[in-house]
Parts: C-alpha cells; structure tokens; sequence
C-alpha cells in the first residue's frame, strides 16, 4: 500500500497549496507585474539624436537595423568618423548590436563618465532624502569602477536599476565564447560584488574565465556577463512568471545574433536566468551549441525537446540549494514547468555535489565551475556526471570533433 505521506497526489497538493500562498503575497505586496515601466530616457534620448544626426552630410542608419547592415556602416567610415560617433551618441553606440565591439566599450566609457557626473550632482541635491543621496553615491563610485582599469563594458544603461554587460577576454578573436546569465535581484549594484563576489554577474564571468583558461590554455575564450535586462526583484509575481524573461529573450537573442566571428557559443544561465534561456533558446543562432542551466527553477517547457534548439542542453543542482523545493510546474502563467535535473527532462545532467547552496556554482574549486569550464571549452569528455545520470557524456564529440565544435 502506498504511503499516504509520499504519494504523488499529496505533492501535487503541496504544490498547489505553495502557489496560493505566493498568490496570497502578492494581494497583500502589490501586483509589481503590472507596474508602468519608465522609459529608458537617457537611452532613449541618445538614440533619438542619432536618428536626427549626420555624418559627411548623410543621414545615420536606423540604429533598430539589422547587425550586419549596421557593420557595413561602421566599417564603411575612417576611425576618426566612429570616435565622433562615439563621442556624440555614447549610449546609442555602445548599445548597438553591430558596432564593433571596441567602439562599444570606448562609447561605454564616455557613457559612464557622463552617468557618474549626474550622479556626483544628485549625491549633493538638497531635493533628495538622505537616502537618496546615498544612494546616488554608491551608483557614483560603481560607474567609476565599471570605467577603471581597462574594463570592457559591451553594454550599459544608467536608467532605473540598469543594465550591463561585460566581456572578459578577446571577443573579436575568440576561438570560444561563453555568455553567463544571471538571475533575480540583478541591477547595476549587483553588478559586481566585494562579498560573496562569485554570486555577481563580474564575478561568475570572471571566475568562468579563468577556470576555462585553466582547462585548455591554448584555446582562445571570451566570456560575457550578460545582465542587460531588468530582472525580476525578490521573490516575488516577476520571478514566479515569465514576464521579464520574455523581454529578456529578445535582448539576449539581440546580441548572440550580432556576436563577431563564428565561434561557438555556450550560455551559462543561473536560476531565474535559466528561465530567460529557456524561453530564448527556440530563437538562439545555431552557433549556440550549449545551454548548461544552474539552480534552475524550470526553463518554461515539459522537456529538452520542447525547448526547440538543437544545442545540447546541461543542467545541474546542488543538493543543498533551496530551488530544490520550489514546486516544478505552471499553473495559470505561474511557475516556470518541469525539473530540468529530473531524469524525465532529458538534460544532461552534471555533478554540482560542492557548489554550496544557491549562489556557489561559480566559485573556484567546485566540481560545478569545472563541469562548466569543460562545456565551455568544449572538453566535453572531461564532465563529470550526476550520479544518477552517468550516461551524461554519451554522445558527446570525441577530442578531436570538440576541438572544432
């Protein structure tokens, strides 16, 4: 006879009983999903000028224009002329998909030189609380660390919370290319952190890069910290939908579709940013060749197969990460579907036995940084599987197919 304690009845009861209770929070919190969002202003302003704006007497491209055209554009002009640009239209250029990408990180620069200089000013308003004000600062002194040091800042948008994106290593010359993902509570902020550095979007991409380095010197990386978009803030009606991983998707596919080169591409996605890839992977470009998915709470489809790519498909989860208890289904838009390390998904599922928690799948040393190291440099036969899915390499490239894979 079956226990009543451990039927599956009882856990679908569970579930549903969980997601009342969020429905509950968010009568009594507000409905955030339906919040007007401001316009990304300064952004906004930037591009409008540019759609008013000359150069040699010829009017500009539409900066909305296919990547491809807008490369012939710029490639079209004498660096003197894209500095201009650059100069002129800081934000515009350095969110371009299609600039290339050093003029990006140049226009980025003057971007977040003239972000800093608006928020030295309002750290000294009178108009703002005190709170206010400090909070000004802390957005100040974060502008001046994205600009030190040579940092290659592919995207940036000073509006609301922010978006970034930064790339560490040779983008135009990579032989591989790695894009991490990052989930809720992501803003500009959170961006970086000094503790707990390896739970931030910088130092997940850096610590991915340096172990992907580790692992095959000779082949040449580049990693991006992808947190341009708006994510969902806490755990709350945003992250429990697909709200902000559906604008997401469409920013992510954006940029992989603009990416210099033809090297392959493997996306890094942790936590709600696995429902972001899971709901962008159907639109991915076929350069995309793996999605490797962290602390997921569900990437949005029943199984690898509905998620419409051809890209092969990671998952992994460390047994003391609380995501495990979040209830694996949609009802009425809420929730995000099926386990992706649930054997019934289909993912390749890889070992995360130290990753500690939540936020440790990046932190040097741990088995889930060099599972994801391997998948990045294409050293496929290195992974190291789950214990109930020893079958995880099977079918994988031999060495010298991942050389060119």
């Amino acid at each position: 006879m079956t226990s009543f304690g451990t039927s599956p009845q009882l856990n679908v009861w569970r579930a549903l009983l969980a997601l009342a209770v969020v429905f509950v929070m968010l009568a009594t919190t507000g409905w955030t999903a339906l919040r007007q969002q401001r316009e990304t202003t300064a952004l906004q302003s930037s591009l409008t000028a540019w759609e008013h704006g000359r150069i040699g007497g010829h009017r500009l491209p539409d900066p909305h224009a296919a990547p491809a055209r807008l490369s012939r554009f710029f490639a079209s002009l004498t660096p003197r002329e894209r500095n201009r640009l650059a100069t002129r239209y800081p934000l515009a250029v350095g969110n371009m998909n299609g600039a290339p990408v050093r003029l990006r990180y140049r226009a980025n620069r003057v971007a977040l030189g003239q972000a800093r200089e608006v928020e030295h000013a309002r750290m000294h308003d009178s108009r703002l609380s005190p709170a206010g004000q400090q909070e000004a600062g802390r957005r100040m002194h974060r502008f001046e660390s994205m600009m030190s040091g040579g940092r290659q800042i592919l995207a940036f948008d000073p509006e609301s919370s922010g978006r970034a994106a930064e790339v560490f290593g040779d983008l135009t010359r990579a032989e591989r290319i790695s894009v991490v993902v990052p989930g809720v509570d992501t803003d500009l902020l959170t961006f970086q952190r000094t503790n707990r550095r390896y739970s931030a979007p910088v130092g997940m991409a850096k610590s991915l890069h340096h172990a992907e380095r580790a692992v095959r010197p000779a082949v040449r990386t580049a990693v991006i910290a992808w947190a341009d978009y708006t994510a969902p803030a806490g755990l709350g009606i945003d992250s429990a939908t697909a709200m902000r991983a559906e604008d997401g998707a469409v920013r992510l596919n954006a940029l992989l579709r603009a990416l210099p080169g033809n090297a392959p591409v493997a996306m890094f996605c942790h936590s709600y940013g696995s429902v972001l890839c899971g709901v962008a992977a159907r639109d991915m470009p076929r350069r995309v060749v793996d999605i490797a998915v962290a602390a997921s709470p569900g990437m949005r489809v029943p199984s690898v197969a509905h998620l419409g790519t051809s890209a092969r498909v990671w998952a992994m989860r460390d047994a003391s990460d609380w995501v495990q208890d979040v209830p694996h289904l949609e009802v009425g838009g809420l929730g995000h579907g099926a386990d992706p390390v649930s054997p019934a998904f289909g993912a390749r599922v890889l070992s995360a036995r130290d990753a500690q928690g939540h936020s440790g799948y990046f932190e040097p040393g741990t088995d889930s940084l060099r599972n994801l190291a391997d998948i990045g440099t294409g050293a496929y036969r290195s992974v190291r599987c789950a214990d109930h899915d020893k079958g995880c390499r099977a079918g994988l490239p031999g060495k010298a197919t991942a050389e060119r894979a």
